[in-house]
């Protein structure tokens, strides 16, 4: 998915708990799946991120090569502004984008 045009709000919305319990049944179940799915996004946009930095990485152990890099700093901000994993997951949970099994009734249903 593309972090980057995702309708995630940027700060902390308020949210009424039965609305996340509805999905589940259960209102630890939907805040345990948003969790995992916000872990799995903090993960992929943490490579990402390190993938664009890594063409600036210096490898030489000289402190007096270190400089401002302004197109490395701008990725940075980029980064920074975009809106948190968790936010993103909740937002694609209400939208019911994710996917999700319960195996526990996987075994009992056969």
């Amino acid at each position: 998915m593309d972090y980057k045009k995702t309708n995630a709000p940027l700060t902390t919305v308020t949210r009424n708990a039965v609305d996340i319990q509805q999905k589940t049944g259960n209102l630890y179940e939907s805040v345990i799946i948003c969790a995992k799915r916000a872990n799995q996004i903090s993960v992929e946009i943490k490579q990402e991120l390190n993938q664009k930095l890594e063409e600036f990485a210096s490898y030489t152990d000289n402190l007096e090569e270190v400089f401002e890099n302004r197109e490395q700093i701008e990725i940075s901000k980029f980064y920074e502004r975009l809106p948190k994993p968790t936010l993103i997951s909740l937002q694609e949970f209400e939208e019911d984008n994710i996917y999700y099994r319960k195996p526990e009734q996987e075994k009992t249903d056969k």
